[in-house]
């Protein structure tokens, strides 16, 4: 669990184009076996410690001739960003994907005493 002390709580969200892979025959595509894509998002300001994040599809376009099979997470989360990781394996033949993502976690509030 997530807990915030007296601090604001920031809420931040974006969605990301990951790939386009059928007009230029990229991997997703064409490819088969274990294949991965990785898109690091950055906030536009910086959480005070690590948010939750929170990601999911908000458009694919695959292909019906085969197993639909896709794994989207976040990793290396920290105050600064993450990284989108969209992988699928076997048959699999995915020609566009986008997600959307929301990141919650402490950030400053107008009566924070900070230092310079």
């Amino acid at each position: 669990m997530l807990r915030f002390s007296h601090t604001a709580v920031g809420v931040q969200q974006g969605t990301e184009m990951l790939f386009t892979a059928f007009e230029d025959g990229g991997p997703m595509w064409t490819g088969s076996g274990p294949r991965v894509e990785r898109c690091a998002v950055r906030f536009r300001t910086p959480f005070l410690g690590v948010p939750a994040v929170h990601v999911g599809l908000s458009m694919w376009d695959i292909a019906m001739d085969s197993n639909q099979r896709v794994d989207v997470s976040a990793h290396e989360i920290t105050p600064q960003g993450f990284v989108i990781l969209f992988r699928t394996w076997g048959d699999t033949r995915v020609a566009r994907a986008r997600v959307s993502w929301i990141a919650i976690g402490p950030t400053e509030h107008e009566d924070d005493f900070l230092l310079d």
